[in-house]
């Protein structure tokens, strides 16, 4: 296997955008990371895109947008590992000598759709059935709820994720929403499912983001700036007859950080800064657990000791995370590679938010309860 670097990024900003179609967005990102890469749009050799809401031939739409004709296309959907399973797809088709130079975008337009993820209703062969909901705030809330009765956890350390994400974001030009809040203010906040609050729940909308991957070896032809991208992992659920896939989601990303720990060397302790899946503030709290950033249970402590923010020992979502930046399904896990490629090469826009001297960095995503992706990345 060859290895493997990101020499261009390109993202929109997050939002809603009903003026513009998601080839407008896509379109954008794209032509964004091509200027970033500095390549010629014809160095291009093969394209994954992602959208989990306009799937059909998207890819194919954007490569006219943009002037490329007659490459592969693959059209990719992973629920919201759809944009980080593009960038994995990609990886490998250069990491196999298949092509030198790759392009991953992740498009997608969802405006106030909402993360519902309603499943099957069968009591016996779904989520319904077992604790009382299929939708996503009402899933994590369980989590939450479990875990504070597991651990003793509070609802004051899930908010105060919320109250981290949301700081940053104010520095971010890109992020849906750029504003802070106070703990009151998210605690007090409307409630969508106890614990999480309005503020600890991701908004969806509208966005893209696209990275050129090329040929390690090739990549100083383009850049002196390349950032490689050391280990892609992606894992899925073990399923038994007394265990529905939402139950190993811990289990499932455990799996995945093992395996790019023993693929790079490294491990927890050598990550500068994290990008994962917060898609409510108690799942960035369980994840801190499931990468191994702290012991089962330590989740809280990490938060209240200020572990991850800026300044502590593993600085997580500086870009705002998903509660902040917004989480445009197909655009999420593309948009957490340039966030990270941004702070290991020092650009993120503003030195409120950029991590010093990071050197080794982290992206998690997870789709539904049935994927997860991460990649460790490093100068």
């Amino acid at each position: 296997m060859r290895e493997v670097a990101v020499i261009g990024v390109g993202m929109t900003k997050f939002g809603r955008f009903p003026e513009k179609t998601i080839l407008d967005l896509g379109r954008e990102a794209i032509l964004d990371a091509i200027k970033d890469a500095g390549i010629d749009i014809r160095d291009v050799q093969v394209m994954y895109s992602g959208s989990q809401y306009q799937p059909g031939m998207t890819g194919q739409y954007l490569l006219k947008q943009v002037g490329m004709t007659m490459i592969p296309v693959v059209n990719v959907v992973n629920a919201c590992a759809t944009g980080s399973t593009a960038v994995r797809e990609a990886y490998y088709a250069v990491a196999s000598g298949a092509y030198d130079m790759a392009l991953a975008v992740g498009a997608e337009q969802m405006g106030k759709m909402g993360l519902l993820g309603v499943g099957a209703s069968d009591p016996q062969t779904s989520a319904e059935g077992i604790i009382g909901t299929s939708l996503m705030p009402g899933i994590f809330a369980e989590l939450g709820v479990r875990h504070m009765a597991q651990y003793g956890t509070k609802p004051e350390h899930f908010a105060k994720v919320a109250v981290k994400n949301h700081k940053y974001s104010v520095y971010n030009p890109r992020s849906q929403y750029r504003k802070a809040y106070t703990l009151e203010e998210v605690m007090t906040a409307r409630m969508i499912c106890w614990p999480n609050t309005l503020y600890m729940c991701c908004p969806t909308g509208d966005g893209a983001a696209a990275v050129v991957l090329c040929d390690a070896a090739k990549a100083r032809q383009y850049t002196t700036r390349f950032v490689k991208i050391l280990a892609s992992v992606m894992t899925t659920p073990a399923y038994t007859p007394e265990s529905l896939g939402f139950v190993e989601i811990a289990t499932m990303t455990r799996r995945a950080a093992d395996e790019a720990y023993e693929k790079t060397g490294l491990g927890p302790e050598d990550l500068d800064v994290v990008e994962l899946h917060d898609c409510f503030a108690t799942a960035e709290l369980l994840h801190y657990e499931n990468l191994h950033f702290c012991e089962w249970g330590e989740g809280g402590r990490m938060i209240d000791e200020g572990a991850t923010e800026i300044n502590g020992r593993i600085p997580v979502n500086m870009s705002g995370g998903l509660l902040s930046k917004g989480h445009p399904i197909g655009a999420t896990g593309v948009a957490q590679v340039c966030e990270l490629v941004w702070q290991l090469r020092g650009d993120a826009p503003t030195r409120e938010r950029q991590v010093p001297d990071a050197k080794v960095a982290m992206g998690h995503v997870q789709g539904g309860f049935e994927v997860c992706t991460v990649h460790i990345l490093g100068v």
